[in-house]
């Protein structure tokens, strides 16, 4: 089956840079079963000043910097797992960059060193910037991109 090129639609699996926090070509997993976005941290701690202190991804992921971010603006919410149970999780907005287009999404901050991607993308997310999920794509967006910058050469 082929596909037109349309950066509006995205694969099961991708990559995405997240310019804020100065992270690129991050695997990410397109969830439509889950409602918010995660993404992996290995610290995430909340400083007596009402700052979020955080660590993205882990010394086990070959994009971990172990660099400290701090959020002065976040949240705190119930978020239930796929398996049902309910946790408080802290929200922090950031950018997420897809193809060439850049948005604006939020995330909820948990440990997912058991998962294969450190990033999960939401249909909260999917359907506020109108992408339409093809199961059978995978890596669509980060390869466009590529095939972008060799047709500018």
């Amino acid at each position: 089956m082929e596909t037109k090129t349309n950066p509006n639609i995205i694969g099961r699996i991708d990559k995405a840079d997240f310019p804020k926090i100065n992270l690129r070509r991050i695997r990410v997993k397109i969830d439509t079963g889950a409602f918010t976005s995660a993404f992996h941290c290995c610290k995430i701690e909340e400083t007596r000043e009402r700052k979020l202190r955080v660590i993205f991804l882990d010394p086990d992921d070959p994009k971990y910097t172990g660099k400290i971010h701090l959020f002065k603006k976040y949240a705190k919410k119930s978020v239930k797992s796929s398996n049902g149970e309910s946790s408080d999780r802290f929200i922090i907005s950031t950018q997420i960059r897809f193809h060439r287009r850049l948005y604006t999404a939020e995330f909820s901050l948990t440990f997912r060193g058991d998962m294969r991607y450190p990033v999960l993308i939401g249909r909260k997310f999917l359907a506020e910037n109108h992408f339409v999920v093809n199961p059978q794509l995978r890596n669509y967006l980060h390869q466009l991109r590529k095939t972008d910058k060799l047709s500018m050469d």
